[in-house]
């Protein structure tokens, strides 16, 4: 193709593509962003030289597309896409091999190829910064919520600890002097859910970061063999094969001993509860240059996207009436926040949950 026509036209085309491809990607939704990545990779297919023949791969970060007939035996235009500097992923023009070779392919072609690159590069970069922003603003949000809960829940705990002291202490004065079996068996439950109502005041309390702590050096490693011990008929009801991971044979923490019991006893309660019969659960320990962290995993169905904000917060539970108080997790998370430490979740793979404590190191 040698004529100024000829010529002509295809830099139309080049400029019709590169227009259209600026006008998919101005007016792109950062959710649907596989849309957008599918119709430039048209775009680029109608603008090569010998468009009938052209195929098309474009792979960038978790999204990929490509024309119907692209094959890896063809031959190629490769250009990498970089975002922020970092080769994320390539575009690839393809011709069949046995017709053509590297010497049809237009140096206008090389050029366009490289603009459209940049300009995925670009959206790419913009996508990140939007999710990093919303990800800040929903921590933050969280970390608010959580804060106006603490001290809503350390109010209401304070108000209930004295009038559930009353009632224990006159319902135990009461059964010295009750001689009637049938009332005796009922004072016997009034203290019973009493004492009931006051774990849940401390579950509260733990919560708003409320509840003493005693601070001593303890041997990590042990204490959570401890608890798994404890737990373990809980395992063999299920028949779950359970895996520990110790980075160093003798890791120390500064921490509450029986609250960090708690917490490991919570999470673990919770892998179980929600493994299914045969699954495992694996507990890894590993000591880091600035801190000591405590990883959990299971294999259950795992958080559910609209309830990720919503783990800790007091009274949230999945589990059904009767067999959850929704004050586990949100228990845990005040002692661990109480001890300057950080709780986190993310799905585990293919399927569960992963928790993860982060404490500072002595």
């Amino acid at each position: 193709m040698t004529t100024a026509e000829a010529k002509l036209k295809e830099r139309v085309k080049e400029l019709t593509c590169l227009y259209e491809v600026t006008s998919i990607i101005v007016n792109s939704d950062y959710d649907e962003l596989q849309t957008s990545l599918e119709a430039i990779v048209y775009c680029l297919k109608r603008a090569w030289q010998f468009e009938n023949d052209t195929e098309v791969y474009l792979q960038v970060a978790d999204y990929e597309s490509r024309t119907k007939n692209y094959s890896s035996e063809m031959i190629f235009l490769q250009v990498d896409i970089k975002v922020f500097n970092r080769v994320d992923g390539l575009i690839k023009i393809g011709y069949p091999a046995d017709r053509y070779s590297e010497v049809d392919f237009l140096e206008e072609e090389r050029t366009l190829l490289h603009n459209v690159s940049l300009a995925i590069g670009n959206l790419m970069e913009r996508k990140q910064i939007r999710d990093s922003e919303m990800a800040a603003k929903r921590q933050v949000e969280r970390a608010d919520r959580l804060h106006i809960l603490g001290e809503i829940t350390a109010g209401i705990a304070h108000e209930l600890n004295t009038p559930l002291a009353n009632i224990l202490g006159f319902a135990e004065l009461l059964k010295d002097k009750v001689k009637n079996k049938e009332n005796y068996r009922d004072l016997e439950k009034i203290i019973e859910n009493a004492v009931f109502s006051r774990e849940i005041v401390k579950k509260l309390m733990f919560f708003a970061c409320e509840m003493p702590h005693k601070m001593d050096k303890i041997q990590l490693n042990t204490l959570v063999e401890n608890a798994l011990k404890l737990l373990s008929p809980s395992l063999n009801d299920k028949n779950i094969q359970l895996k520990t991971s110790f980075s160093h044979p003798n890791i120390l923490l500064r921490a509450d001993s029986v609250q960090l019991t708690q917490v490991l006893f919570n999470l673990i309660m919770n892998a179980i509860y929600y493994s299914p019969k045969g699954g495992k659960i694996e507990v890894v320990l590993t000591e880091q240059t600035k801190t000591i962290q405590i990883c959990i995993y299971d294999e259950g169905k795992g958080i559910a996207p609209k309830d990720e904000d919503k783990v800790f917060e007091p009274f949230f539970t999945t589990k059904p009436i009767g067999e959850g108080s929704g004050l586990g997790l949100s228990a845990v998370h005040g002692i661990i926040d109480s001890h300057k430490g950080k709780i986190t979740h993310r799905p585990n793979t293919p399927k569960g949950t992963i928790f993860t404590i982060d404490f500072p190191k002595l």
